[in-house]
């Protein structure tokens, strides 16, 4: 299955992390098989794949029960799923997972990454693991409610969700006048990739037709890899890109490096 980027790019800048999901709207069949659709044939990287729970998936998030951040009444869940044995693994399963949040996204559902606060023993009763893979993460899957709640509004307002670093502190390489025309909305798209309490650990690299995206050098993880969330941004930016009609090719780097985007 090739990116979507036509229906991917419309929901880079709408998608909205949500934990308070409507019990009384349940998600329609159709879509939810476009969601199991692009779970099966979205498999860029062998070493990450995503699953989708519908079994009492409100399950998996009772390990956060009593907190302000609890999930409440998701109609499906996601599985983020990776196979430890490979370096690269982190990175894989965010792309990958991302792209399943996009198209979730397109069909007017809500998503919230959650890769440090879920029972991984609810989630591996629900879904069958090697023993070589790992739960990384995993999402709730519904309608959202209309109105966010207190709760999540104290919780955006505690991540600072909505406030994010600028671009000119996450380059460096080339300055902005060499940069191809496409080149800035392709890094904002990235910019704004969600990330483990929206630390956003991200950093590009440009150089005449290639950016790398690596990690920064804070101490702070969360439990929670960087890589993941470089994952993530990688594929942001490639959607962008192939909107702008520029395609290119990803290659997979050792740390602090995350990944190399080539374009010719």
């Amino acid at each position: 299955m090739e990116i979507d980027h036509q229906r991917w790019y419309q929901g880079l800048g709408i998608r909205l992390s949500r934990r308070q999901y409507d019990p009384l709207i349940p998600i329609p069949a159709e879509n939810l098989s476009i969601v199991k659709t692009t779970c099966a044939d979205f498999r860029p990287f062998p070493e990450a794949r995503v699953e989708v729970i519908t079994d009492s998936p409100g399950r998996i998030f009772d390990f956060i029960l009593g907190s302000y951040g609890v999930i409440r009444n998701p109609y499906a869940a996601l599985a983020f799923i990776g196979d430890m044995r490979q370096p690269h693994v982190q990175e894989a399963v965010g792309y990958t997972g991302e792209a399943v949040v996009l198209e979730a996204t397109a069909l007017n559902l809500g998503t919230c990454w959650v890769a440090g606060f879920f029972s991984p023993a609810a989630v591996t009763h629900r879904v069958k693991l090697a023993p070589y893979e790992r739960v990384l993460a995993v999402s709730p899957l519904g309608y959202p409610l209309a109105e966010k709640t207190l709760a999540e509004k104290a919780l955006t307002g505690f991540a600072n969700s909505r406030k994010r670093k600028p671009l000119t502190e996450l380059i460096s390489g080339l300055s902005e006048e060499q940069w191809p025309i496409w080149l800035k909305s392709a890094l904002e798209a990235a910019r704004i990739a969600p990330s483990a309490t929206n630390r956003q650990p991200w950093r590009f690299f440009i150089e005449e037709k290639a950016v790398t995206i690596s990690t920064d050098i804070g101490k702070l993880d969360f439990k929670v890899s960087k890589r993941l969330d470089c994952g993530i941004a990688m594929l942001h930016l490639e959607v962008a890109a192939l909107y702008s009609g520029i395609h290119g090719r990803w290659e997979l780097q050792d740390s602090p490096q995350v990944a190399r985007f080539s374009y010719a």
